[in-house]
């Protein structure tokens, strides 16, 4: 390899080394290491309850060996149903550690997105809580889906005294009834009921999955990204390179992790939960983000890292009390899941103390493909440089082979040991953005137009797709307008991402009724409540009269309606 063919090279930083060597791996032999290494240490922290490395090893252990008293096989698909908390590090490790495969499910998602994704995954077993949002959801889809078991453990166990007694006092809409008497459903406590022996199983890493991590990828389906084990110990080895090294004069080299981002986004459960295992960081985090809580937990436990969506350091920017808050501890923090604008970065630089980085990279990549390096060269703007042995080429757009000059746009291609083994069960799918190179390593093609320059610093400038990305999220536009669609009184409508100064982009609706009906953007608020979750709702809703705008050939042209919007815009 050279510079002239991995421009990088030319200014990589010292740290880290981009040729380092990254040998086939288990994150489960990596958390066992950690806690052999810093049993005593604090490894969680939830809302004030904190746990050892040891105590997580010992619950991690008994989640595995209860999995298997259930029966619960190599390959057999676990879902995780939860929010930020100590159980789901200890799911997730325990279905590892046993060969089972995770598959991360959004808490916010409504019935129909969970039976497609239950039903596509091939899910028998969820884990969960007894909160009314989560076990409700589930208890439905016990009796609606292929779900066999669920298994499910109480929210208040995992808070510190006195919160623990007043949750279902001061909460107690939020506190769902679990039918314990159904024998499909299993107490957590009654599942770890046991020594904590289990049977390891035998792995191997480039080929066994780990994670089902569903996404659109490139054509706004969601579909199962199979990511192995290789997959998720590589990316998490490659960002935890990125990552400074801990300061014996701050806290005795105790370093702490701010996880405002929930685990199951791909992002989340690779920079904040597993990175922190490689390192041995203490997770600091809370059930959800709320802004307030978030910066009294930043002023008050005094962690260093914070990985966090645009939206999130846009937010604590404009805080109007934000002087009351000490948020100096901070020292780095990584941006993903949507372009972070240069204003942002600078602003909460200057308001903080914090360097910002930005990074980029898809569910398909386990995410991490690229970042500013700290210890170089930070360009606002720019994603930055490929993280150790990760090859990332600008591809000619139509023929999809030829390799375009410095400078010039292409399509984001990403080769390295973090990219997916394929979509599960979608060969046809796969194929379309996997190609095997005569190296042995396979060519993930992202949809993604951008160009490098001559220092290998590469820069998004536009999506081939139509995914909307909202505060990290992807919402998928065809999904969002097939529910409108349901609506008899609705004749054409088109959805579609404009871009947002706070969220990176969000949902617009422009709606074309059918000749003499009536409808409100309430009422159409309303009907789509439970056909799509929060984050797919349109913030915008455009009644029009006329008929959208098409192609030649006759199709709803989504790209000329962002266009004139856009364009309506600047003329304002």
């Amino acid at each position: 390899m050279t510079k002239a063919e991995y421009p990088w090279l030319t200014d990589y930083p010292p740290k880290p080394d981009w040729h380092m060597e990254i040998k086939p791996g288990l994150m489960t032999d990596v958390f066992d290491e950690t806690v052999k290494r810093k049993p005593n240490a604090q490894a969680f922290d939830f809302m004030g309850k904190t746990n050892t490395w040891a105590e997580l090893g010992d619950a991690v252990d008994r989640f595995a060996a209860g999995l298997q008293k259930m029966g619960v096989k190599k390959d057999d698909k676990v879902g995780l149903f939860l929010p930020n908390c100590p159980l789901f590090m200890i799911a997730y490790y325990g279905v590892l550690k046993i060969g089972g495969t995770v598959v991360n499910y959004n808490p916010l998602y409504v019935k129909a997105e969970l039976a497609h994704q239950i039903e596509d995954s091939e899910t028998d077993i969820m884990v969960t809580l007894d909160l009314a949002l989560l076990y409700d959801k589930m208890e439905e889809a016990l009796s609606d889906t292929r779900l066999k078991k669920l298994i499910v453990g109480k929210f208040t166990d995992m808070l510190s005294f006195p919160k623990n007694l007043l949750f279902p006092i001061v909460k107690s809409k939020d506190v769902a009834k679990v039918n314990y008497g159904n024998d499909r459903i299993t107490s957590l406590d009654s599942l770890m009921n046991n020594d904590g022996q289990y049977q390891p199983a035998d792995l191997d890493p480039i080929e066994d999955v780990a994670v089902l991590q569903y996404t659109g990828g490139t054509t706004g389906v969601p579909k199962g990204a199979m990511l192995t084990h290789m997959n998720i110990y590589a990316n998490a080895v490659q960002c935890y390179a990125n990552f400074p090294e801990p300061d014996p004069n701050v806290n005795g080299g105790h370093e702490k992790m701010m996880a405002v981002l929930p685990f199951f986004h791909v992002f989340s459960m690779t920079v904040c939960m597993n990175l922190s295992v490689c390192g041995g960081m203490e997770i600091v985090t809370i059930p959800r983000f709320d802004l307030t809580e978030a910066l009294k937990m930043i002023t008050k436990k005094k962690p260093q890292y914070m990985p966090a969506v645009p939206a999130i350091f846009n937010a604590i920017n404009n805080c109007a009390n934000l002087k009351k808050y000490d948020l100096k501890s901070l020292n780095f923090c990584i941006s993903g899941g949507a372009p972070l604008p240069v204003e942002v970065k600078k602003k909460f630089e200057a308001k903080t103390g914090s360097t910002v980085v930005e990074g980029y990279g898809l569910t398909e990549s386990s995410p991490v493909s690229n970042v500013n390096p700290p210890f170089g060269e930070n360009i606002a703007g720019s994603i930055g440089l490929p993280v150790p042995q990760t090859i990332i080429e600008i591809i000619d757009r139509e023929d999809k082979e030829t390799p375009m000059p410095l400078g010039e746009r292409g399509e984001v291609c990403i080769r390295g040991p973090q990219v997916m083994k394929g979509y599960y069960n979608r060969p046809e799918e796969t194929e379309k953005v996997l190609k095997q190179m005569p190296d042995g390593t396979k060519r993930l093609y992202t949809g993604d137009i951008a160009y490098m320059d001559e220092r290998g610093y590469s820069y998004i400038v536009d999506r081939i797709k139509d995914l909307i990305i909202t505060n990290g999220y992807n919402v998928y536009p065809r999904h969002v307008e097939e529910a409108i669609y349901e609506h008899p009184n609705v004749e054409e409508c088109i959805v579609a991402g404009l871009p947002d100064v706070q969220r990176g982009e969000v949902v617009k609706a422009w709606v074309k009724l059918k000749e003499g009906r009536e409808l409100t953007e309430l009422e159409l608020r309303d009907f789509l409540a439970d056909k799509i979750s929060k984050i797919q709702m349109p913030r915008k809703i455009e009644f029009r009269a006329e008929p959208l705008p098409k192609t030649m050939i006759g199709k709803l042209s989504r790209k000329d309606i962002v266009a004139e919007e856009l364009g309506e815009k600047k003329k304002a």
